[in-house]
């Protein structure tokens, strides 16, 4: 009877332990999918466009900088050779704003989210997730 005893309880600990662990490995690969790409992930993926000067319509220009998140490093290859085309983008984009377009967090986000658009369509695979203003000074 003794061993019987001995038996379950040794059992019944054993499934409790494996259910806890299961339990907790799965919480933990749950957490890793909810969060996303880790931001090591994220700056691989990321390409950063330098500096660009171009007139406004008007008479102000604009120097700005951006750095283009994208869903994978492929993707960011992909970018790189055509950067003569996102170049060509931002700066026919920018050439058609006026400054007063560009004022305020609504300006920024709605010209980061237009540009992420338009360098959607140029890409043959792969697609930008966020376009971030990195530097912004309208004169």
């Amino acid at each position: 009877m003794r061993s019987k005893l001995l038996t379950f309880i040794i059992f019944l600990m054993i499934s409790v332990g494996a259910i806890a662990f299961a339990y907790f490995y799965y919480l933990n690969h749950q957490a890793e999918a909810v969060n996303g790409p880790t931001v090591d992930e994220i700056v691989e993926s990321s390409l950063e466009i330098p500096e660009i000067v171009t007139n406004l319509l008007g008479d102000e220009y604009i120097r700005v900088s951006f750095t283009i998140e994208t869903d994978s490093e492929e993707t960011k290859s992909e970018l790189e050779k055509l950067d003569f085309r996102v170049n060509n983008i931002i700066i026919k984009h920018l050439s058609n704003l006026e400054s007063e377009e560009l004022e305020g967090l609504e300006g920024k986000t709605r010209l980061e989210n237009d540009l992420k658009e338009q360098i959607n369509e140029v890409l043959p695979r792969g697609k930008v997730v966020k376009v971030y203003i990195t530097s912004i000074v309208i004169q």
